[in-house]
């Protein structure tokens, strides 16, 4: 087979790139490779569908600039597609004192990145949201956050993206790249030639653009998420997302409440590491060949204290037993007891990617290319939010080449 433009991933990013290639070049030719029987079975299907507003990234980063409007567009798909759609608003709480300066941070940043956020004295937060708390009578609003359904955009973006005639060939793994000759081999069988690829692979984007010579310095350091249910008979009634006010030189955004387009109440995610690009519990996924590897680097980030990590690996440790679970979740909503939680078989992975120069991990998205294929790499929230406008980037980064 011999093609155009050859996408390897067909999560959230991989379709809205093929759709966004289509518009631009409804001639060519284009194909993209899913390694799993369906798109979405890893970071695009299992993230928690909150469309974020873009407050917590810094000014000028891609995050920054893509975010705000990829919330509306994503949430312009939904209604246009009849998706549900909670739009329930999100609040944001100080648990301690000592975090009144990081609230006043995040309000500055989001008045710099264009999002709508009101301040919220103790009267307005109980009137909003009164199973919360803050340690300083404040809170901050933000009016435009949403939780959306991922498994039915991805759905309703597979099927508009073939109908455009774009091939998305499932049960399509990568065994090998000939970069000089613009072709790659799968394990199933068979060879396709490209014009141009892009990698949109996710949790394996790094390992497949080491494979194309480029993006050497960077390696994947996955974190898991879990997540906690809260029981329909707790008696606890939510209505928006609530989350605890970060350091914004932290990697984490701590244990949060999402209300779910089907009324569920989730809690959580934590990020404990993972020490397999696909370890989602257990056995399962485990790398002993990339395990060593991953341990180092997160050894390394906790020998420098690389943006926090020592008291974050502290905190996220306790959190992956329910009792410091428990804990977090109370500090937050001080009414759930531990009869009102039920652990939820859903688990993420954050395709983080470590910088091995600098020691630490990457806040932005990264994208690295050459003449013939470009890289998406740490494609992580949020990327899902993110996806319209950032294929428009990334088929503009391909303008240049």
């Amino acid at each position: 087979m011999s093609i155009d433009f050859l996408i390897i991933g067909a999560g959230v990013i991989g379709l809205a790139v093929a759709r966004e290639l289509k518009r631009r070049h409804p001639a060519a030719a284009i194909v993209a490779l899913e390694k799993e029987a369906a798109p979405g079975r890893h970071s695009s299907g299992r993230n928690s569908g909150v469309l974020h507003s873009g407050l917590y990234y810094a000014p000028g980063s891609l995050k920054a600039r893509l975010c705000r409007q990829g919330a509306l567009e994503m949430a312009d798909w939904h209604e246009r597609h009849g998706i549900p759609l909670n739009r329930c608003g999100k609040i944001l709480t100080p648990l301690a004192v000592e975090d009144a300066p990081h609230m006043e941070r995040l309000y500055a940043r989001a008045k710099i990145n264009g999002v709508r956020v009101e301040k919220l004295d103790a009267q307005d937060l109980k009137t909003l949201e009164p199973e919360t708390r803050s340690a300083t009578g404040e809170a901050l609003w933000i009016p435009d956050t949403a939780v959306g359904a991922p498994a039915e955009v991805l759905k309703t973006l597979a099927d508009e993206v073939r109908a455009a005639g774009v091939e998305i060939h499932n049960g399509a793994e990568l065994a090998r790249v000939d970069v000089a000759a613009r072709q790659v081999t799968l394990k199933q069988g068979g060879r396709i030639s490209f014009g141009y690829a892009i990698n949109a692979a996710g949790l394996h984007a790094d390992r497949i653009a080491h494979w194309f010579g480029l993006g050497k310095r960077y390696a994947l350091l996955p974190f898991k998420g879990l997540y906690w249910k809260l029981k329909a008979d707790a008696g606890i009634r939510l209505e928006h997302l609530i989350y605890p006010v970060m350091d914004l030189r932290t990697l984490t955004l701590g244990i949060h409440t999402t209300p779910a387009t089907d009324g569920a109440i989730y809690l959580g995610p934590t990020a404990v590491p993972a020490l397999g690009r696909e370890h989602y519990g257990g056995l399962r996924g485990l790398s002993l060949l990339e395990a060593p590897r991953m341990l180092r680097d997160l050894g390394r980030m906790f020998l420098h204290d690389s943006e926090g990590y020592r008291q974050q690996a502290w905190q996220e440790g306790r959190r992956y037993f329910r009792r410091g679970f428990l804990e977090a979740v109370r500090a937050l909503l001080p009414n759930v007891r531990a009869e009102h939680l039920t652990p939820d078989a859903k688990v993420g992975l954050h395709p983080r990617i470590f910088d091995r120069e600098r020691g630490a991990l990457l806040k932005d998205f990264i994208v690295e290319r050459d003449a013939h294929s470009l890289h998406i790499l740490g494609a992580t929230s949020p990327a899902w939010t993110s996806a319209f406008p950032f294929a428009r980037h990334i088929c503009e980064q391909m303008t240049e080449d």
